[in-house]
């Protein structure tokens, strides 16, 4: 990357809590013009009336955006009973409504079905591919298919609310990547013989990060480039989890041109596929690595941000 590309050398995550009615790519924009880089990615996409944690990565941090180690969501999702539509939320065609009492015992009962590891359905608006063709595009055309569920894993749900007049009510939804919330909902209609929709969308977990990491999208357009350094998040957050390994100068050479490091030369011994977060004498972050057993027990090089 060019200093003309990147002139003030930003690199690292700023977390954002995206407002409703922006895009992902809307945040990105701005992101982009603020810190004055082409170079910029995101760790997961919101549909538009979703808000919440979108982290943004930005200069040489763009590369791992697709390693982020924790893969895991959480949502604050809005429902009401008794209404479906063809999107599974609030905002598509209306197509069925049920005037059916649930109670909050009844409620709690179809909730609890969907935690654990279960197989979920994508609902045809979404971005999933079948035969090369997104759903969403299908889905605009009157075309609806077959879709093979896909197993996911719901580790916890909890009704926080529930207005049994209104038939309203919150969810927290701690989960893994690639869940449909909204289907979750529609879901859990189904069972209750009600139907249900999505009404709001709030994502509170994403790449580790949470509301309490994010700024507000309004506050970043008002910042320079050196107002985003003083908070900007360094990169190594997020392998935080990992397995941390110093190398010397010599080992540190032969890493940054990708040579793989052995281990038995080394004398530390790690359990096969062991992810590292690499780190120089100088606890200067250099990148990722892992335990390739096959190739003689040694650290092989993933990748590298210095």
């Amino acid at each position: 990357m060019s200093r003309i590309d990147n002139p003030n050398n930003l690199n690292g995550i700023i977390c954002i809590n995206k407002p409703q009615d922006f895009t992902s790519f809307d945040v990105i924009a701005i992101t982009r013009r603020a810190a004055s880089t082409r170079k910029i990615g995101h760790g997961g996409t919101l549909d538009p009336m979703a808000t919440g944690v979108l982290p943004i990565f930005i200069g040489r941090a763009a590369k791992t955006s697709d390693l982020i180690p924790a893969l895991d969501k959480r949502y604050v999702a809005g429902f009401k009973l008794g209404v479906t539509s063809e999107t599974e939320d609030i905002w598509g065609e209306i197509l069925s409504e049920c005037d059916k009492a649930v109670s909050r015992d009844g409620l709690l009962s179809a909730v609890s079905t969907m935690q654990g590891n279960i197989m979920q359905t994508p609902p045809m608006y979404s971005a999933v591919k079948i035969g090369g063709k997104k759903l969403y595009e299908l889905a605009r055309q009157g075309i609806e298919i077959e879709r093979p569920a896909r197993p996911i894993t719901v580790h916890s749900i909890e009704l926080l609310s529930y207005d049994e007049n209104e038939r309203t009510g919150i969810l927290d939804i701690h989960c893994s990547k690639g869940t449909y919330i909204r289907t979750i909902i529609s879901d859990i209609g189904a069972k209750l013989g009600t139907g249900a929709v999505m009404t709001s969308l709030q994502r509170t977990l994403s790449g580790g990060f949470t509301l309490s990491d994010c700024i507000e999208l309004e506050a970043l357009r008002n910042m320079t480039a050196d107002d985003i350094e003083k908070i900007i998040i360094p990169v190594e957050k997020l392998f935080s989890c990992y397995d941390k390994i110093v190398l010397s100068d010599k080992q540190r050479k032969m890493f940054i041109n990708g040579v793989v490091l052995d281990t038995m030369r080394m004398g530390i011994s790690y359990p096969e596929n062991t992810d590292l977060a690499v780190y120089d004498g100088d606890n200067v972050f250099l990148g990722t690595a892992y335990i390739d057993n096959e190739a003689g027990i040694r650290i092989k090089y993933l990748n590298v941000l210095s």
